[in-house]
């Protein structure tokens, strides 16, 4: 039989080759299997029995939240799915385990409109009052990543892996390349946003060339996500805004306003490029203003006349 270690080895090397899963999830494959071999007594697949993977399950609720656990479950789930695949198992041992979780509920944080127009303001703001050409510059860049992210309700790391040929401006519509190496195009609807998107393009057009990524930071490199964080905290700081901002609740803003003004969710759940409605309709449970309106005017207690 083969040892696990390698046949490890050779289950990411499937993944990158046959499956072509991106970095990040060959990354989180290779963090958790790497653990499941390490907390495991033996080194030979044959060995592991479903009572083995069922300790580990349990040590896995007890030091992990239930979100987590299960993504780990499921990189070792899919490990024994292609041991078994390759008949490298003749049983796979998955098969007598039931696992349930009860996942609390945890609803997407959102941006309060004046809070995002405030952060806005303030970046226009900045850049009006900059000193010099280079501020500006740079500050030009700071603007089209905001006002892109909120526009399109783009992931940060599909902002982020943006090429040049994924933006079309003439058509206002941007190619994105979603999880699962999925894609999805989404059309830029104002035209504030793709004047400002105009004038970073042709400001950056050299670097951008060279680079061959759309989005740049100061050293002519692809702009991380780590960057855009820091830029966040920085004009959040400015504007006076009290709450933390990361760059996912440009997204989740972007998803609930949409619900809000009864745009069908479905449109929602292919313009922020999920695999199923079920991981959209989160966003039905924070749509509170919606729901004012809903009860204020459709409720019949408002016909009673006590």
């Amino acid at each position: 039989m083969e040892q696990l270690q390698t046949a490890i080895s050779h289950y990411l090397e499937f993944c990158q080759s046959q499956k072509r899963l991106d970095s990040k999830t060959l990354k989180a494959y290779r963090i958790d299997l790497k653990q499941f071999s390490l907390q495991t007594n033996t080194n030979d697949t044959a060995d592991i029995s479903s009572e083995t993977l069922e300790r580990y399950i349990a040590v896995l609720h007890q030091n992990y939240k239930p979100k987590t656990a299960k993504r780990k479950i499921a990189s070792l789930k899919a490990f024994f799915h292609y041991l078994e695949y390759k008949d490298i198992l003749s049983v796979n041992p998955f098969h007598k385990i039931i696992v349930k979780f009860r996942e609390p509920m945890i609803l997407p944080k959102t941006i309060p409109l004046h809070s995002l127009e405030a952060f806005l303001s303030a970046m226009y703001q900045k850049r009006s009052s900059a000193a010099t050409a280079c501020q500006k510059r740079n500050i030009l860049r700071d603007i089209a990543v905001i006002e892109l992210l909120f526009a399109t309700g783009m992931r940060i790391s599909e902002l982020c892996s943006l090429r040049p040929s994924s933006v079309n401006l003439y058509d206002r519509t941007i190619l994105i390349y979603g999880k699962g190496a999925k894609e999805r195009r989404i059309q830029i609807g104002n035209g504030d946003v793709v004047n400002i998107l105009k004038e970073y393009a042709q400001e950056y057009q050299t670097e951008i060339e060279l680079c061959n990524c759309f989005f740049i930071n100061h050293c002519g490199k692809p702009l991380s996500d780590q960057s855009v964080r820091r830029m966040i905290r920085q004009y959040a700081s400015l504007a006076n805004i009290g709450i933390h901002i990361t760059p996912h609740m440009f997204r989740h803003t972007f998803a609930t306003c949409l619900l809000e003004a009864d745009v069908d969710i479905r449109y929602i759940q292919e313009m922020l490029g999920h695999s199923s409605i079920n991981i959209t309709e989160i966003y039905t449970h924070v749509a509170l203003s919606k729901q004012r309106d809903i009860l204020t005017a459709k409720h019949p207690r408002k016909d009673f006349r006590i």
